[in-house]
């Protein structure tokens, strides 16, 4: 196997040197700091009355995207993904992509979401989160960015990494969108769509994570044998990648249509409860 190229071979040991990551720091630092702004500035105007802006689970919710978006895009992670381990790149993708985006959304109260986007442009974000179209484009890009020139590709450029993972951290919002939208304007579909909806999102992931499974030879021949300074081969990395997109984000998926399925079965049952009353009376 050939070596890899000075930007995966920077990382001789196991543990990469530290490394600040000053833009996502800035990105982290602007995006709580607009929300707790929000929150506190144009809150009290705008939000429900007798209504806190936001509730403690929405709060949370947000920040821990912020969180998660931080802890993979800085270091030791991201380090690790550019130097040594396309399975830290999965991992990095994973959470880029089905961690992050609905945690931002759960976190956005819906007073804020109705301000987020312009009258004028509210007919562009309806067509670019409509179920089908925003499936098809996540999808499409999370493939395309584990393709062998993809990943070499962001491992030896940055501006090229930056790049590509907000593109894919754009198409995940979308995708999200219908499960998960704030907008009252853009409602989320119906709890049965929803499960639908995430269950074939589940299903698609498995066929590059195939690949990268049962392979017997490396894929990504820009990483060489830097995974060897952890004490696996290449081919084990790969395979650890691809088990973590199969059954990492799969599990992820179906975690979250669990929640939702039990959250719709407590409503059927509050309404079916209600009926009764009704008719009882």
């Amino acid at each position: 196997m050939g070596e890899a190229p000075a930007a995966v071979q920077a990382g001789a040991g196991p543990w990469p040197p530290f490394h600040p990551h000053a833009d996502v720091w800035l990105l982290a630092a602007g995006l709580v700091a607009l929300y707790l702004y929000a929150l506190r500035r144009l809150g009290p105007r705008h939000a429900p009355a007798e209504e806190p802006p936001a509730s403690r689970r929405q709060i949370a919710a947000f920040l821990s995207g912020v969180g998660a978006l931080v802890a993979v895009s800085g270091w030791p992670v991201h380090d690790i993904a550019e130097q040594s381990l396309f399975s830290a790149h999965m991992l990095e993708h994973m959470v880029l992509g089905l961690v992050v985006p609905p945690l931002l959304l759960v976190g956005i109260p819906a007073w804020l979401g109705a301000r987020l986007v312009p009258a004028r442009w509210l007919g562009v974000v309806r067509a670019v989160t409509r179920p089908v179209p925003a499936f098809v484009a996540f999808n499409l890009v999370l493939v395309a960015i584990h393709w062998p020139e993809a990943v070499e590709l962001m491992v030896t450029s940055d501006g090229a990494h930056f790049l590509i993972h907000a593109l894919f951290v754009l198409t995940a919002l979308a995708m999200w969108m219908p499960v998960f939208s704030p907008i009252p304007q853009l409602p989320p579909m119906r709890a049965p769509m929803r499960m639908l909806y995430l269950f074939l999102g589940s299903i698609v992931p498995t066929v590059p994570a195939s690949f990268l499974t049962f392979g017997s030879e490396p894929i990504y021949p820009v990483y060489g044998d830097a995974a060897s300074a952890w004490g696996v081969t290449a081919v084990i990395d790969q395979t650890s990648a691809g088990l973590l997109m199969k059954l990492g984000g799969g599990l992820l998926l179906w975690g979250i249509v669990a929640v939702i399925w039990f959250r719709w079965s407590r409503e059927e049952q509050r309404w079916d409860a209600l009926e009764r009353e009704l008719h009882r009376t």
